[in-house]
């Protein structure tokens, strides 16, 4: 069941690379994807949500003797995030220009990084995890570096800096707790910290914490984002941060929550001040700019800031919060980065102080323009969008904890408001400057992707409960170890729940 989410993208890339007429490349990557989707929907329909044990488990012996097995499994810390990338990937597709240079290596390489997003949500082998979490380095690498911007060069070779140090941590951390935690394999089931002397923990804890920061990225190691965000072309900043960061976000729930829960708890003061911090400087530094781009990269950092929190407050509405978050966030970033793709695409220029008048319904971008209206909406948490409700659980949840961290990350979060105020009138309001500014129209077809994304964000934002329903029950039982953890214990009686329905 579930390696069918890495054999169907596995067999399209090589029909992709090897599909002797490149004309018909685009549309039958479009059919992969779908495929990839419609198993996507029926995996969902299979899974029960009021399960909190994983599901849908495969195990094959592979390299016992190193304690490397294929064993994959899900549950609802993984689900959402594997229709998440399921999705993205389908939109990233269908978004992707149909004028295309190598059209087969770009499909390809798409595939290639859904195969290493969806092995890293399945896995269940931290050696397995680490190969998968690893496979999506090269064709992100390349996809930035051959279709990226003017400085595609500098921005990928960051990334692949930045990412290959993320890896090399992770990889420390993974040995060093099998080793010192004397397991039999990689196998998560057999993994065992209690054995592992408190100060070692926190060695361990804090490697992982480096090495998905990074991913994440977190301050003070998010430099390498805005410049790879902004140089990556739509579809690919799309994936990048629609999909690839929440796997650092993922690996601190999976890794470092889960697998050491008593040093979480010593822990989580200072990551909750990490997560404020990287919402305030995130919304800071998005108002400072004028490239539009540049300015969703920042937020972004601001936005995944709020997952932080929430993980360290542990208890089951924050965790419910923080996964609603990773989904809520991964769509409307997709959507910004969509919407602003089409704009520099008719328009020719991210530059705020160059744009305006968009909304004018002769000359201008006029859907693409009340489209940006409502992604600004949604990400600034307006009520009756799913920002709002990913934020509302998060910011209960915290706030039990973590009162003065929560309270800083509302307030920060009417800065959102500020820069999307900003963004949306100097874009789309006011005059065009020239009578010869006509812009070429957006068609369905260009269009279509972001009409599904805001259909997605508002349906979640009226039926909140299609999406927390998946995560409700995994959330719960993450809290059950945390609370076995001496000082959690006195929290219990004050944390808050979910209510029933």
């Amino acid at each position: 069941m579930l390696s069918t989410f890495l054999l169907i993208p596995l067999l399209g890339a090589i029909i992709l690379a090897l599909w002797p007429q490149e004309s018909q490349v685009q549309s039958l990557a479009k059919g992969i994807a779908s495929l990839v989707v419609l198993w996507t929907v029926y995996a969902l329909s299979l899974f029960q949500t009021g399960q909190a044990q994983l599901q849908m488990g495969e195990f094959l012996p592979w390299l016992p003797n190193l304690g490397l097995n294929y064993a994959l499994a899900v549950d609802g810390l993984s689900m959402p995030l594997l229709a998440l990338s399921s999705s993205l990937t389908w939109i990233a597709i269908f978004s992707s220009p149909a004028q295309l240079d190598r059209p087969r290596l770009y499909y390809s390489l798409i595939f290639l990084v859904n195969i290493g997003v969806s092995g890293s949500l399945l896995a269940q082998n931290l050696l397995l995890f680490f190969l998968f979490y690893e496979l999506e380095l090269i064709p992100f690498y390349l996809l930035v570096s051959i279709w990226g911007g003017e400085r595609k060069g500098y921005a990928a070779t960051k990334f692949l800096l930045y990412t290959a140090l993320s890896g090399i941590l992770i990889l420390m951390g993974f040995l060093g707790l099998t080793w010192l935690g004397e397991g039999s394999s990689f196998d998560y089931s057999s993994l065992d910290t209690t054995t592992i002397p408190q100060g070692l923990q926190l060695i361990l804890l804090t490697i992982l914490l480096l090495g998905f920061g990074i991913k994440t990225p977190l301050v003070p190691l998010h430099t390498w984002q805005p410049d790879v965000y902004v140089e990556a072309s739509p579809p690919v900043a799309i994936l990048l941060g629609g999909v690839l960061a929440k796997l650092g976000t993922y690996g601190l729930i999976r890794f470092g929550l889960e697998l050491f829960p008593d040093t979480w708890n010593l822990v989580a003061p200072g990551l909750a001040i990490i997560g404020t911090v990287s919402v305030i400087y995130g919304a800071m530094s998005a108002i400072a700019q004028s490239d539009v781009k540049r300015m969703v990269a920042y937020s972004s950092i601001g936005h995944m800031g709020y997952i932080l929190v929430a993980a360290a407050a542990g208890n089951t509405l924050s965790l419910t919060g923080a996964i609603t978050q990773m989904v809520s966030h991964g769509l409307i970033l997709a959507l910004l980065f969509h919407l602003l793709g089409i704009v520099e695409a008719k328009v020719g220029t991210r530059d705020l102080n160059r744009l305006n008048g968009l909304m004018n319904p002769i000359r201008g971008l006029p859907l693409t323009s009340a489209l940006l209206v409502l992604a600004g909406m949604a990400s600034a948490g307006i009520p009756g969008l799913v920002g709002f409700i990913a934020e509302y659980l998060v910011f209960q949840g915290s706030f039990a904890r973590f009162p003065i961290p929560t309270l800083l990350c509302i307030i920060s979060s009417g800065l959102t408001a500020v820069y999307f105020v900003i963004l949306i009138n100097r874009t789309c309001f006011g005059r065009l400057d020239s009578h010869a500014a006509y812009y070429p129209k957006v068609t369905f077809a260009e269009q279509a992707p972001s009409l599904l994304l805001m259909a997605s964000i508002l349906f979640l934002g009226l039926q909140p409960l299609w999406l927390t329903q998946w995560s409700e029950s995994t959330s719960a039982a993450i809290v059950a170890q945390i609370r076995s953890a001496p000082m959690a214990a006195a929290l219990s009686s004050t944390a808050p729940t979910l209510p029933q329905g």
